[in-house]
Formats: structure tokens, sequence, C-alpha cells
């Protein structure tokens, strides 16, 4: 009788090498590895035949990347999502995608599982699992740190593990900063960063870009066009989504722009400290922001505002899967009809100083805008909106009620 598989995510770092003969050892389970790169740069050479050296059936290396941007990272753009007034979601976004990718291959292989390597202290654990719960609720869910036939605590323990069967692999047992990366954005965490009081080793840190004081001493000019608040050029060079971020993330690395050190209250109730980069992402945010600023009316923006947050608290809590996130998607959706134009940045040492940007759909009117009398607008006009916006404020003053009173 044949053995049921589990679909492990893989990315070939020692805890998922580990998990490959834990999982045969416990559940004697075939194991099948998935790799989903979501632009993640990192060398793949060499991953099957790691994986399948460990004990894996075989390897999936699937590369995402154009469906990451196109269907997960531009909803977030076009909704202004920020978590906690910072954070631009990098690695929320991109784990029910992973999930997605999952469950696929886990009906391609008929497996009975899904394993995962996130700790039960973090949210990718919440995220995956929520993801993976939507989409296939029969499948069976492994999470190796959770597990009671888990033993392992460190990456010493791990390399321990590994070497007792047979598996002596390049990996060190030295501390090093625990990272995320993928097309968007790199998170850091982990040594100095572990105590909130003391700053960031940026030397020894930074991947995708340099500091401010180390950026060029001239600025340099962006410009980035939008369709229906797509991105879809730089400089006036047409490329798909997925070009625009990499290009802006090479541009914004080089000017220090979207560096970020935040202590953020995770989904599981703890706060955690971490440091992230989102060059690219961080300008392709003001872009957006700011072209909007030409084209949507007040109550709009007002409600929108709302939305947005709505939105990156739905992202960022792994309910990517939900009517609630399809529905606030649909409203942001709706909103961009006419967000079409382009901005215009000077990027200059950490800073995004704007430039000017154009719309065929801008609501900005010069002749209601400036301090001239012109036709569409009257100053006269102003004393009978006051009179009436101020009437209640008026009223109150009349009984001499203050407001604390």
């Amino acid at each position: 009788m044949a053995k049921e598989r589990v679909i492990l995510a893989y990315s070939g770092g020692l805890d998922t090498t580990a998990i490959i003969p834990w999982l045969k050892e416990n559940f004697d389970y075939e194991v099948v590895c998935v790799c989903v790169d979501c632009g993640q740069a990192e060398e793949l050479d060499g991953l099957e035949e790691r994986a399948k050296f460990c004990g894996a059936e075989k390897l999936y290396i699937l590369d995402v990347t154009d469906e990451f941007a196109d269907e997960y990272i531009v909803p977030c753009v076009q909704a202004h999502a920020v978590y906690e007034n910072k954070y631009l979601l990098g690695t929320s976004m991109a784990r029910p995608l992973i999930a997605k990718k999952l469950v696929e291959i886990a009906r391609k292989e008929g497996a009975a599982a899904i394993c995962h390597g996130a700790t039960g202290k973090g949210n990718d654990q919440i995220r995956f699992e929520l993801g993976i719960k939507a989409l296939a609720p029969d499948l069976k869910i492994i999470a190796a740190w959770r597990n009671e036939k888990w033993t392992m605590d460190s990456r010493e323990s791990e390399i321990e593990y590994c070497k007792a069967h047979g598996i002596n692999l390049p990996f060190s047992a030295d501390s090093s900063y625990s990272r995320d990366r993928n097309l968007w954005h790199i998170s850091h965490e982990g040594l100095e960063l572990e105590d909130p009081a003391n700053e960031p080793n940026f030397d020894h840190l930074l991947v995708l870009g340099v500091t401010p004081e180390k950026a060029p001493e001239e600025g340099e000019y962006v410009t980035i066009g939008f369709e229906k608040g797509v991105p879809v050029s730089v400089n006036g060079e047409k490329m798909k989504v997925s070009d625009v971020i990499r290009k802006l993330n090479e541009l914004g690395g080089k000017h220090g722009i979207g560096i970020i050190d935040i202590v953020e209250n995770r989904v599981v109730g703890m706060k955690s400290r971490g440091v992230y980069e989102t060059p690219g992402g961080t300008i392709l945010y003001e872009a957006h922001q700011q072209l909007e600023e030409l084209i949507l009316d007040r109550e709009t923006t007002k409600t929108k505002l709302d939305m947005g947050n709505l939105f990156a608290q739905i992202v960022y809590e792994g309910k990517w899967f939900t009517p609630l996130r399809e529905a606030v998607q649909a409203f942001v959706e709706s909103t961009q009809k006419y967000v079409t134009g382009e901005v215009k940045f000077k990027l200059y040492k950490g800073n995004i100083i704007k430039a000017g940007e154009t719309s065929p759909y801008s609501l900005y009117n010069e002749s209601i805008a400036s301090f001239t009398t012109g036709d569409l607008y009257d100053h006269k006009d102003a004393e009978g909106f006051i009179n009436l916006f101020g009437l209640a404020s008026k009223v109150r003053g009349m009984k001499h009620i203050l407001p604390g009173d």
C-alpha cells in the first residue's frame, strides 16, 4: 500500500531541511517539497538535490513573482494598506499566495497534509493555516514547531538532528538575523534588534540599499505612470508591475529610501521589533497616494482612508481568503477608475520630495483654487455656507454651554 504524501513548504534553509527527515521518521509520509518563489532573489541552484538528499520524493519550484505583483501587491498599493502606520505588509501579502500554491500542489499530488515550519510565536503560522483552511478544509495541517514530536529548540539541535540522520550540510550554528525576502521587501529580526534599546547595526544589516547618510550627494528624479491605479511605467518606460518594483527598489535602495524600525503588535499578542527595507514599495505607495490627491473627492478620500486601514488589518491577520477582503478590495477598485496620470519625485538621502503630478482626470481647478475671484467661485458664497455649517456651534454658544462643562 502506497504511503500518504505530505506537502512541505520548503525554503532550503535549516528548519525546512530538518523537517524532511522528521516528517518521514514521525509520520511515515512521502515528502513532496514546494518552494514558492515570490521574488526572493535567493540562489535556487542545487535546491532540488538538497531536498532529495534529505529524503524528499520531489521538489516543485514555482515562480509566482508576476502573480504576486499583480494580484497581491497592487491591491495593497491601491488601498494604501499600511499596518500600524509603518509596515507595508511585505511578508503578510505573500503568505496567502504561498498557501494557495501549497494547496494546488497538494491536490495535484493527492496529498493528505500540508506542513510548514513557521514558529508558534509568529504571525506566519496564522497566515498559512487560515489560507489552507479556507481553500482546503479537508487537508491536515502539520505545524512542526507546535507538534509534540518536535524536540528541537535551536539551530544547534537542528544541525545535530540532521547529522544523526546522515545529513551534513553547510549550515552554521552562528547567530544571524532572521530574514524574509521577496520582490517587495526584506525584513530583519534577531541579534541586537531583540532589544528595542539598541540602535540597529545598519552596516551589517541592510541588503537592498544604504542608509541616508551613505546615499549620493546628488538627488535623482523619477517619474511613475499609473493607469487605473496600476503602475505601468518608470521614467516613461512601459513595464510590467514586477519590473516597476524592481526598478524602484534599485533607485530607492541607492538613495536610502524605505528603511523603517518598528515595534509592531503581532496577532498572537506579543510585541516584536524588526527592521524592514521596502525601497520601491515606499516610493510606489507615495506616488499612488499623491496621484489620488488630484483625483478623488473629499468624501471618497475620507472613506478610503478607513478602508485602507481595514484592508491592512485583514492582510496582516492572514484573512485574505475571506468575503470581507473581497468586499473591501471591490470598494477600493471602484475608486481607481480615474487614477491615471504621472507623478514625479526627487529622491534624496532618504527623502521622497514631490516634484509635480498630472492627470487628465484631475479635480484641481486653478480658476477655483487661486486667490483671484473667478467665474466658478464667488468669495461671498462662503458666508451662507459658514452660517449653516456653524449653526450648531452658534446655538450652543448662545446658551453659554462650553465644551467640557
